[in-house]
C-alpha cells in the first residue's frame, strides 16, 4: 500500500463525524414569558430606596401606562426618559426599560435635569 494513501486519511481537512443532539426537555421559560419579562419595568435598587424614602406609591394600572409609553419610546430611540405624573417624576432607561431614580413633584419643580432626550407626561 502506498504511503500517501495513509496521509489523506489523517489529513486536518478530513471530514470529521458531528455529533448529533437532540433537546427533548421544553424550554423552562415560555416565549410569552420572556417577551412580558422584556417589556416590563425594572426598578433599580437606587429607585425603590428613593420611593420609599419620599413615600411615593404609584398604582399598578399607572405603571402599566408607563411601560406603553416606554414601549412607544422605544421606538423612537429615546434613551433616556423623564416621566412626569402628577405626584412624581421618574427617569427610565429606555433600552433596558429600568427605572434610574424617583423623586416626588415638589423636588422635582427645582431639579434641572440633564442627558435626558425624551419626556413623558402623564396626568
Amino acid at each position: 500500500m502506498d504511503h500517501r494513501i495513509l496521509q489523506i486519511q489523517n489529513h486536518p481537512l478530513a471530514l470529521q463525524k458531528r455529533k448529533i443532539v437532540q433537546h427533548t426537555d421544553q424550554p423552562t421559560i415560555s416565549f410569552k414569558e420572556t417577551l412580558k419579562h422584556e417589556t416590563s419595568l425594572i426598578i433599580s435598587k437606587h429607585a425603590q430606596k428613593r420611593l420609599d424614602e419620599r413615600n411615593i406609591s404609584i398604582q399598578d394600572s399607572k405603571w402599566q401606562e408607563i411601560q406603553q409609553k416606554i414601549a412607544e419610546a422605544k421606538t423612537k430611540g429615546i434613551r433616556d426618559s423623564l416621566v412626569v405624573m402628577n405626584n412624581a417624576a421618574l427617569i427610565v432607561n429606555v433600552p433596558n426599560n429600568t427605572v434610574i431614580t424617583a423623586m416626588n413633584r415638589k423636588e422635582a419643580n427645582s431639579q434641572i435635569f440633564t442627558n435626558i432626550n425624551g419626556t413623558i407626561i402623564l396626568d
